[in-house]
């Protein structure tokens, strides 16, 4: 198949897919990104590394493989207090990805992969997994366009962010200067990382104990990090390891079973 784009195809075409075949749905978010970012940043992250993810698999023949439309309004109520954010609460998100899933298994496709781009999705996405197992059969499975700090992640990119870098900091701000720096305004990046918090050493991202956080408790920028030293060539560097880790995610995700 030379199509990847899954409403490019026909019903016939769906039809004759394989149940190895592994649906890859981008999670996007339209939410504030502190003064220097637009609103599109994790929608444009999730649907940008999904999509060269799922070309390079497909091009490869390392698996069959189906790029679906990215959802860009999710669950981003800690972004509410910011003109602009456009949030759909936990239950109408999570009902829309039970029906997507219930769609999906009206086909022979039986591998589900959320590409998630916003970290407000995480611990929804969980869910909705072993929901769409449970109720129809699918094989899910989540993964980060790059994985949050305050979900596990790794923060290796900026030492001067702390550790906070998690909304809208170097990272993010990199990789928006490698896809969309038409959009990035570097004139408006300042730093807003929350030092205080590193007096705690049980509670925190990334630490045993998370927190029930809103964006703007941490101040009126809006973001979480330092995007100041952000540039276009470690965003480069950062797409390029996310797609690579994506593909292989995908590779897997096509033959993955708990019981051999």
């Amino acid at each position: 198949m030379s199509r990847f784009n899954l409403i490019d195809l026909t019903f016939r075409e769906v039809q004759a897919l394989t149940p190895d075949t592994v649906a890859v749905l981008p999670l996007g978010a339209v939410e504030q990104h502190g003064p220097h970012l637009p609103l599109s940043t994790d929608y444009t992250i999730a649907t940008s590394v999904a999509e060269a993810a799922v070309t390079g698999v497909a091009d490869a023949g390392r698996a069959d493989v189906v790029l679906m439309p990215g959802l860009a309004y999710t669950k981003s109520d800690e972004h509410h207090w910011a003109p602009g954010t456009i949030w759909l609460s936990w239950d109408t998100l999570m009902r829309t990805l039970v029906d997507i899933g219930r769609s999906l298994a009206a086909t022979p496709i039986e591998r589900l992969l959320f590409v998630n781009g916003h970290g407000g999705n995480s611990a929804l996405g969980q869910v909705a997994c072993r929901q769409l197992r449970r109720e129809f059969g699918l094989k899910t499975f989540l993964a980060h366009s790059m994985m949050p700090l305050d979900h596990g992640g790794m923060d290796v990119a900026d030492p001067n962010e702390l550790g906070f870098g998690i909304h809208g900091g170097f990272k993010e701000t990199s990789l928006m200067l490698h896809l969309r720096p038409d959009l990035v305004r570097m004139d408006l990046a300042e730093r807003a990382v929350p030092e205080a918090l590193t007096e705690y050493s049980m509670i925190g991202f990334g630490k045993p104990v998370s927190f029930g956080w809103l964006s703007d408790d941490f101040g009126p920028a809006g973001h979480i990090g330092d995007p100041t030293g952000a540039n276009a060539e470690s965003g480069k560097s950062l797409f390029e390891g996310a797609v690579q880790a994506m593909m292989a995610a995908i590779d897997e995700a096509s033959r993955f079973e708990v019981r051999p």
